[in-house]
Parts: C-alpha cells; structure tokens; sequence
C-alpha cells in the first residue's frame, strides 16, 4: 500500500462526500479514481453507466476492467 499526497482542498471533498455516502475517507477516495480510471478508458460512457460497469464486475480488479 502507499501514500498518495493530494491537497488539502482535494481532501476536505473526499472528507465531505465520503461523510455523505456513508463511505470511509479511504474508500471514497479509492471510488473516485476507480471511476476516474474508467472515464478516461472509455469516454463515450456515461457517469451512470461507468457505474454500471464497476457494480457489474466489482469482483474484478482495474486491470482485468481495462484489458481490451
């Protein structure tokens, strides 16, 4: 495991969100990128499908998700 540095701005977001979603600050931060990685491998998705597809295969790890 390791250390990602973000800005104390970036941190009081995840802080916010994850409060609201009921989700640990760790695991609110994890969601996000998850769901960031997978904008950017498929752009014509949207948010709600990009969703979707982490639920449908939330046993798989990013790698297996991005594999073509």
């Amino acid at each position: 495991m390791g250390i990602v540095k973000i800005s104390d701005e970036l941190h009081d977001e995840i802080r916010k969100a994850s409060t609201t979603l009921a989700r640990s600050i760790n695991a609110q931060a994890e969601y996000w990128i998850k769901i960031g990685m997978l904008a950017e491998l498929n752009p014509e998705l949207s948010y709600s499908q990009l969703c979707k597809k982490l639920l449908r295969t939330e046993s798989f790890t990013l790698e297996e998700l991005t594999r073509e």
